[in-house]
C-alpha cells in the first residue's frame, strides 16, 4: 500500500538520454512504494508554476528530474514550505546533486528519495529571486552562455569546461564595488562567484575551500587577476583546493563568507543564476536559512 504521495515534475529535454526510457524507469523504480502525480515541464510552462499547483495539492512530495535549472525551477516552490525535494538528476553538470552527495544515476537517486533522509540547507534569493546554487558575475556567465546545448549533448560537463578556456581569453577585467553590512570594498575582477552550495566541479566558486550549504552565510569567491597566466594559475589553485577541501592560498583569488552581499559592476556584467543567465549586475544575493527540504542519502 503506498503510503507517499509525490509529484514528479520531468523536464524531457534535460540531458541527451532517452527520456521515455528514463521516465519508464523511473516510475518502475518509485511505484509501488509512491503514488506519482507525472508533470512535464513546457518551454511555456515553468516549472516552478507545476510545482506550486502541486503545493497546493498538498503532495508528500516534489520530485524535480531534469537539469540543475529544472531542479532550482521547482525548488523556488519549496522554499519555506515543510515539503521536501527529491533530485533526479538528468542534466548536464547536476551540480546541486553533486553538492549533496546525491547519486547522479537515476537508480542510485531513486533509492535516495525511498530511503534517504531529509535535510535541511540554505536557500538563498538573488534580487528577490530565489538561487539555490550560485550567482555568477562575469566569467562564469560568459561560460554558461558560450556552452550551447549541442556542445553540452555532446561533451557533457566538459562543454563548461572548453567554454571557460574560450572565454578566458576575450575577458576583460571590470570594477566591482561589493557593499555587505554598511561597508563597501572596490576593486578589479573578471568573475565574482556567490555560492549557496556547490561542488567542487563549480571551480569559481571554491576560493574558501569547500562550500558549506547549511550554514546561514553565502560563500563570495573572486577572482582578480592581470594576465591569463595568472588566471590559469588562479583556477589551478582553486581547483586542487576544492579537491583537498582547503581554502586557495593564490594572491588573485579572495573569498568571503557572508549572510548578504551586493555587487555592482563598471561596466554592467551579465549574470547566471544556477546555471541560467539571468540579465545583468547589479545583483543583490542573501541567504535565506535551513529554508529548503532536500532528500539526501542515509550514509
Amino acid at each position: 500500500m503506498s503510503t507517499r504521495s509525490a509529484c514528479l515534475i520531468f523536464n524531457p529535454c534535460s540531458g541527451n538520454g532517452n527520456p521515455e526510457a528514463e521516465l519508464k524507469q523511473i516510475f518502475s523504480l518509485l511505484e509501488p512504494e509512491i503514488t506519482l502525480d507525472i508533470r512535464y515541464t513546457e518551454p511555456d510552462l515553468d516549472p516552478s508554476q507545476l510545482a506550486h499547483e502541486a503545493v497546493a495539492r498538498g503532495v508528500d512530495l516534489v520530485i524535480a528530474s531534469g537539469g540543475d535549472g529544472t531542479v532550482s525551477a521547482v525548488a523556488e516552490a519549496l522554499i519555506t514550505t515543510e515539503i521536501p525535494l527529491g533530485v533526479i538528476p538528468r542534466g548536464t553538470a547536476n551540480a546541486f546533486a553533486s553538492a549533496l552527495g546525491i547519486p547522479t544515476n537515476i537508480p542510485g537517486a531513486c533509492q535516495t528519495i525511498l530511503h534517504g533522509f531529509i535535510r535541511a540547507i540554505d536557500g538563498a534569493t538573488c534580487n528577490g529571486k530565489p538561487c539555490i546554487l550560485l550567482t555568477g558575475v562575469g566569467w562564469e556567465a560568459e561560460t554558461v552562455e558560450q556552452a550551447d546545448r549541442e556542445a553540452k549533448n555532446w561533451f557533457g560537463v566538459m562543454a563548461y569546461l572548453v567554454a571557460g578556456i574560450e572565454k578566458l581569453w576575450d575577458m576583460q577585467s571590470f570594477e566591482v564595488e561589493l557593499e555587505m553590512e554598511g561597508e563597501i570594498s572596490r576593486l578589479r575582477a573578471i568573475a565574482v562567484t556567490i555560492a549557496n552550495a556547490a561542488p567542487a566541479t563549480s571551480v569559481l566558486a571554491q576560493g574558501p575551500g569547500g562550500v558549506i550549504p547549511d550554514d546561514g552565510l553565502l560563500d563570495v569567491t573572486i577572482l582578480s587577476t592581470q594576465t591569463e597566466m595568472s588566471t590559469l594559475g588562479a583556477v589551478s589553485s582553486l581547483m586542487t583546493g576544492a579537491l583537498r577541501g582547503v581554502a586557495s592560498q593564490h594572491n588573485d583569488v579572495l573569498y568571503l563568507r557572508t549572510n548578504r552581499i551586493k555587487v555592482t559592476t563598471n561596466p554592467p556584467q551579465k549574470v547566471t543564476v544556477d546555471g541560467e543567465l539571468r540579465g545583468t549586475t547589479p545583483v543583490e544575493i542573501e541567504s535565506v536559512p535551513l529554508s529548503l527540504n532536500v532528500m539526501v542519502p542515509d550514509i
